[in-house]
């Protein structure tokens, strides 16, 4: 089968060799891993740890090509995002920038089997504009990255950021929304991490997505793609709840009815959640993904096969969907070669 991996991370050295040049937060320091330790703040909390299968986008593809299926991915940065926008604005744009060309320069190595997604930092509404323009113009990337909040700041609702989703919207880009380590930490915390992790993250996607809903942001904009992280984090489980208490923000339309046109993926460690996903977004709004490497493609494999989906809803969670979500288009080289 051909399948897409629509939640799926591969992270340039260049970039994190840059930044172990810092003297001060954000940090990034050389671990015992032969990868790097990303601090954002100071204190234990705000430590993001990698390995080397975060690296290597050669191995990366030979270690799916083992799962028997020709599998092609959609490379969004994950919580690494929300440096970009921690940084000093000069910093944090000349470092976008470099992400975004190791992603394009990926794209002509794997034509139509990787496509890269655009760091973009937020620090002032000029300088995510320019960067935008930058990494789908001259670079030719297929969609931005959004993180949960902008450095410590949970506000992605705010009225500076309103030019950047119109923009987006006019352009057509789906827009990673994903989680980051920024917030939340601070009543997260012990347990080696296993609290924040297993809780907190899916909290922090859920509230950035509401304060698009709420702020009114996806009503302005409804044209655009914006793509939930983990199977939509809590919001199908809590639509009912959105919708009693979310009246006092005035909203045109039930807070439901922005929460399902949004787009997700299969990211969940758990059969009945991927279910629910479906149910809640139906099939046409989700895509198979796995957050390789932060979770192991066979598991997830596995799991979707429990669901007893028909074929025709397989080949929808696997490929078209996210050919048509996000706007796949084979490269020009591959239309050439077809014709």
């Amino acid at each position: 089968m051909h399948i897409i991996d629509s939640h799926f991370h591969w992270w340039p050295r260049s970039v994190f060799e840059t930044l172990c040049q810092r003297k001060e937060f954000p940090l990034v320091k050389p671990n015992d891993k032969g990868c790097y330790t990303c601090i954002l703040q100071d204190g234990p909390d705000y430590v993001l740890n990698s390995w080397p299968d975060w690296f290597d986008l050669g191995d990366q593809f030979a270690h799916m090509d083992r799962l028997g299926h020709q599998i092609d991915a959609v490379s969004s940065i994950g919580p690494f995002s929300v440096y970009f926008s921690a940084l000093p604005e000069s910093e944090g744009r000349d470092l976008a920038i470099q992400w975004n060309e190791e992603m394009a320069n990926a794209q002509r190595r794997y034509p139509g089997r990787f496509w890269g997604s655009a760091a973009i930092p937020f620090q002032s509404e000029k300088v995510a504009l320019e960067v935008l323009e930058d990494a789908i113009g001259r670079l030719g990337l297929m969609g931005v990255n959004l993180p949960g909040s902008i450095g410590a700041d949970p506000r992605i609702d705010q009225e500076r950021m309103q030019s950047f989703y119109a923009r987006c919207s006019e352009l057509d880009l789906p827009i990673f929304l994903h989680p980051t380590d920024a917030i939340f930490n601070h009543m997260l915390d012990g347990y080696n991490g296993a609290l924040f992790l297993s809780l907190g993250r899916v909290v922090e996607v859920s509230v950035a997505a509401m304060r698009l809903v709420l702020s009114g942001t996806m009503e302005r904009h409804p044209k655009m793609r914006l793509v939930m992280s983990h199977t939509g984090g809590a919001l199908p489980y809590q639509s009912g709840r959105m919708d009693k208490n979310t009246k006092a923000a005035k909203l045109v339309r039930p807070a439901s009815e922005y929460m399902k046109r949004m787009y997700t993926d299969t990211v969940s460690p758990h059969s009945a959640g991927m279910k629910f996903a479906i149910d809640y977004y139906g099939i046409d709004h989700v895509m198979y993904g796995t957050d390789y490497p932060c979770w192991d493609p066979a598991t997830c494999l596995a799991m979707i096969e429990e669901l007893g989906l028909s074929d025709a809803d397989k080949q929808k969670l696997f490929y078209d969907n996210a050919r048509r979500i996000l706007n796949l288009k084979d490269p020009q080289s591959k239309l050439a070669a077809a014709q």
